[in-house]
């Protein structure tokens, strides 16, 4: 497991959901893997009770599935779930791309371009992890440039059993389509060109369409059964 240091005023639950949240998506604990309460409260320096309370929290959005009497373990990818998270990023993000191409200022724009420039860094440098990272930076800051970075936080819980999906392509799929798309929304996004810009983001976030049957293939363990 990735255990990463907590932040100054990160409260111990803060500091749990974090970690696991980080640990879910990179499949660092694997679908339908069993969390120890009293294991990860050792290996994170902490108390069982921010770690329960964690749990509890990861449980509501259906990612850990706590049974009485035998624990928690993270969840199987359910394709229903996974659906039903990008119908909502797709919704929330083609309504953010219109707005920022209504207009942002070029100093904001340039946070993106650096962001697009790292991630051909670590593309080329074969690191997944730090991609997705970047992949979700990138997203996030046209929430924080179009003042709707509440909705974005919103939509992080219920994002987790998409991004395991995510995850999987990383491993599976050639990734330069992502950088290429995120120029062009960016390319959309300087030209005030709002139509480009929401096709654009539409064929971004529906490309795991594509490519789902070869990731299930592959990792047919990490799957819910139908």
């Amino acid at each position: 497991m990735i255990v990463k240091k907590r932040y100054g005023r990160e409260t111990g639950r803060e500091y749990v959901l974090r970690i696991l949240k980080e640990n879910i998506v990179l499949l660092e604990l694997e679908p339908g893997s069993r969390i120890s309460e009293n294991d990860l409260a050792a290996e994170l320096g902490i108390s069982r009770t921010p770690v329960r309370e964690a749990l509890i929290e990861l449980s509501k959005s259906k990612i850990v599935k706590i049974y009485p009497q035998k624990g928690s373990y993270v969840s199987l990818i359910d394709w229903a779930m996974v659906e039903e998270a990008q119908f909502m990023r797709i919704t929330m993000e083609k309504a953010v791309i219109v707005l920022a191409c209504q207009g942002i200022e070029e100093k904001k724009l340039s946070v993106l371009e650096k962001n697009v420039k790292l991630q051909q860094f670590y593309l080329d440098d074969n690191e997944p992890g730090e991609l997705l990272e970047l992949d979700n930076q990138f997203h996030k800051e046209l929430f924080i440039m179009t003042n709707k970075p509440h909705i974005y936080k919103l939509m992080s819980n219920m994002m987790l059993h998409f991004e395991r999906l995510r995850a999987l392509r990383t491993k599976t799929v050639d990734q330069q389509y992502v950088i290429d798309d995120h120029m062009e929304i960016l390319d959309a996004i300087r030209k005030k060109d709002v139509e480009r810009g929401v096709s654009v983001m539409e064929r971004h976030l529906t490309r795991h369409k594509i490519d789902e049957g070869i990731v299930e293939e592959k990792y047919r363990q990490y799957f819910e059964k139908e």
